[in-house]
């Protein structure tokens, strides 16, 4: 768990602290000054450990009660003993580092196991100690916290972003049972940041990337702001070390010119709420450099064009006073329009309230004001963890409500989500920054991420919903489904007991709900429908073989998914559909006796098409065969069945194994609509696209594109790709068009004009 950790060569006999291996060594070495100098560095090293010991003890002091510091304090020795001998590669002894963590949780007041759970959130990993030697010594709680913290053993054969993805998986689904797993975690991220100077560049580089993918966010997720801006900014400092002394060097000369400017705005501030009767709390903070960087990038500028890298905060008692306030900061400096945000009467999604405004201050300077209750300030510095150290009824249900809903999101995702990488995928647009806040037709406020469509609406709403919407309404308007939403629109989702997810949903939705619903409908559906074409393919290269599917002994089945470890039969003919077992192969070995097989083969049918089959057989774009044409199928490893026309110009190339073609047919009860091309060359006319448009409507055919160019001799050739049942329909379609006077000749097209 930590990324610094060093263990060092183990002993027989160890030593009674980490420090007597350096005294012991420099004594034999002899009285030389770098024996004395190391001496000196590991006595220091040891007063400092003290030190933090004394702070922490302290810390528990202030609100623990006596017994409880007993508990946290006896973790500390059995940590501090586990981790005898072990080092950072920093060089400090390895208990510096669990004490810290617990350090950063007691800031927050965090309860006794927790503070156990962080002094011994390394030793299941580096260690010996198992977790019933926790549970035994500090209770099941404590362990399971542990647990929760502890990676995964590595699995041989498995790439490091896996078994990554593995352990963020354990992580957050521990977390959904105890959100103080989470707290621990990133605690412990946190200390691993400020120390990250002694790791190699590209590891810093790595570890601080993985920060600002997931830690940060979900930190800023959880409402913890202060501890997020931390990482944001510890992150930007390592996976951009340049940039980041640029941008600081930049900030701190900017500092001093500013600080005149600053003052004469504090003190008016300071001046003007007291005299109408408001007790506030005001001061300047600096912002933070990862914050002017990402507004230089986003919004174009250079570092001597932004300007307000000082925002003013001010707190009040209640909530009342909050918007009083407003109103005295806009009677003294002017408002900036449409830069006014009430995070109070619309909280964020992770609990955040409070008042933003832009204002003109002294000299043109823009001045960021924020505006909240001591209440409001407590929950925005220490989101979910001010659980532990405020009580404010009011604020905290409101953020445990939203807090509990997103772990329930994380527990649906994982149920959707059965690889470990879709499932951070979907996490992380989950974790993605901004929200919207709009209304269901009830009134009721949704909070969704910036750049969420009215699919995200659906599945936010309900699972159903997303599965079946057809169309939506926003602000009584019919828009399309992919339409992006934005503060204060009313949405109302219409549905269909026969509608489902369209794959192409997946292009613009933001929410990770309904990414991971949509694509666990289409894995669904892709497997029923392999399964179904596979059980045809097995079936049809078993009559081959002269036999019949009744035929294969039960055992023979049982023997077979043993040796490929499926779990059934259904798992069988799903890769069969897919591409990814051949038919025939595994028609000889359920057939196989005593290694013999009778081979009074009799003629095989071919597999039918009926048209309904979706993803797991598709139609070639390389030759759009339509019913009617002769076609071959060709089985594509891990795609499924591919059907191509006889005449199809690519069967030559793609006739590199035999065995992968399949003959099909079309079914006589064939159904649904397929593309096809028509070239129709006609005069110049007036109105002649329209009345090739109203002949192609009266065949009932939908027109999917069309495009021209005007040939020489006053000649246009105009290409329709349209959508029709088989050749008999398509027969139609040219006869009435043939029959209009200003159509020269027309011809069906292999493929599409590129």
């Amino acid at each position: 768990m930590n990324v610094l950790a060093n263990t060092a060569p183990a002993s027989s006999t160890p030593p009674a602290s980490p420090f007597a291996v350096t005294v012991l060594g420099a004594q034999a070495v002899g009285d030389d000054g770098e024996s004395l100098k190391q001496i000196q560095n590991s006595s220091d090293a040891e007063q400092a450990l003290l030190a933090a010991l004394d702070q922490f003890k302290t810390r528990i002091g202030s609100y623990l009660k006596p017994e409880d510091q007993q508990r946290v304090v006896a973790a500390y020795h059995f940590a501090n003993a586990a981790h005898e001998g072990q080092l950072r590669v920093s060089g400090e002894a390895y208990i510096s580092h669990p004490l810290a963590v617990a350090s950063n949780l007691a800031d927050w007041h965090l309860d006794p196991q927790a503070l156990i759970a962080a002094l011994l959130h390394d030793v299941m990993e580096d260690t010996a100690i198992t977790k019933e030697q926790i549970a035994e010594n500090f209770g099941k709680v404590a362990a399971e916290l542990v647990d929760g913290v502890s990676k995964i053993d590595r699995i041989e054969n498995r790439s490091f972003e896996e078994a990554q993805a593995e352990n963020f998986r354990k992580m957050l689904l521990a977390m959904t049972r105890d959100v103080r797993v989470i707290l621990i975690k990133l605690a412990d991220r946190l200390h691993n940041m400020q120390t990250l100077d002694a790791m190699r560049p590209e590891k810093r580089r790595r570890i601080a990337n993985e920060t600002f993918d997931i830690y940060a966010p979900i930190a800023n997720r959880l409402g913890l702001n202060s501890l997020y801006r931390e990482l944001e900014e510890l992150s930007f400092r390592h996976a951009y070390p340049l940039r980041y002394r640029v941008l600081a060097k930049a900030v701190k000369q900017a500092r001093g010119n500013k600080r005149e400017v600053v003052g004469k705005i504090l003190e008016s501030i300071r001046t003007a709420l007291p005299k109408a009767g408001i007790e506030a709390e005001v001061m300047g903070r600096e912002k933070h450099v990862f914050g002017i960087y990402c507004k230089m990038r986003e919004k174009h500028l250079t570092f001597s064009q932004v300007l307000d890298i000082y925002g003013f905060r001010v707190v009040v008692a209640d909530r009342n006073a909050c918007y009083q306030v407003l109103g005295v900061l806009h009677a003294l400096y002017q408002p900036l329009p449409g830069k006014f945000k009430d995070y109070i009467a619309l909280p964020k999604v992770n609990g955040y309230q409070s008042l933003h405004t832009q204002l003109i201050g002294p000299f043109g300077t823009p001045i960021e004001v924020q505006i909240r209750s001591a209440g409001m300030n407590h929950v925005a510095e220490s989101g979910v963890a001010s659980h532990w150290m405020y009580k404010d009824e009011q604020t905290l249900t409101q953020l445990q409500k939203s807090t509990h809903q997103w772990l329930q999101s994380l527990i649906e995702l994982q149920a959707t989500s059965p690889d470990n990488t879709e499932f951070l995928e979907h996490v992380k647009f989950d974790l993605f920054p901004g929200e919207v806040y709009v209304f269901t037709p009830q009134g009721k406020i949704l909070t969704l991420p910036r750049g969420a469509t009215a699919v995200d609406f659906a599945y936010a709403v309900h699972t159903d919903i997303g599965n079946r919407c057809i169309s939506c309404q926003i602000n009584g308007e019919t828009v399309p489904l992919r339409t992006e939403l934005r503060n204060g629109d009313r949405v109302e989702i219409a549905t269909a007991s026969h509608a489902h997810p369209n794959p192409i949903w997946l292009t613009y939705v933001r929410t990770g709900k309904a990414r991971a619903q949509i694509r666990h409908f289409m894995k669904t559906r892709q497997d029923d429908e392999s399964s179904t074409l596979g059980e045809r393919l097995l079936t049809r290269a078993i009559s081959d073989l002269g036999h019949l599917p009744t035929d294969i002994d039960p055992i023979a089945w049982t023997r077979f998914l043993h040796d490929t470890g499926l779990r059934e039969r259904h798992d069988v003919y799903a890769e069969i559909g897919l591409g990814l077992r051949l038919a025939p192969v595994v028609a000889r070995r359920l057939l196989a006796r005593d290694g013999n097989l009778q081979q009074d083969a009799k003629a095989g049918g071919s597999v039918s098409i009926r048209g309904t089959e979706g993803v797991a057989v598709k139609i070639a774009s390389c030759c759009r065969p339509i019913p009617g044409d002769p076609i071959i199928g060709l089985i594509r490893k891990g795609q499924g069945l591919f059907v191509h026309a006889h005449s199809c110009p690519a069967i030559g190339k793609l006739h590199g194994s035999k065995t992968e073609w399949v003959d099909v047919n079309w079914d006589p009860a064939v159904s649904g609509q397929y593309e096809t091309y028509i070239h129709v060359v006609t005069r110049e006319a007036r109105g002649v696209l329209a009345k090739l448009a109203a002949k192609i409507t009266e065949a009932e055919s939908n027109i999917m594109n069309v495009s021209m160019h005007v040939d020489g001799d006053a000649m246009t050739s105009l290409y329709f790709t349209l959508h029709v049942t088989g050749r008999m329909h398509l027969a139609r379609i040219m006869r009435g068009l043939r029959g209009l006077p200003e159509v020269v000749r027309l011809h069906r097209q292999v493929e599409t004009r590129r």
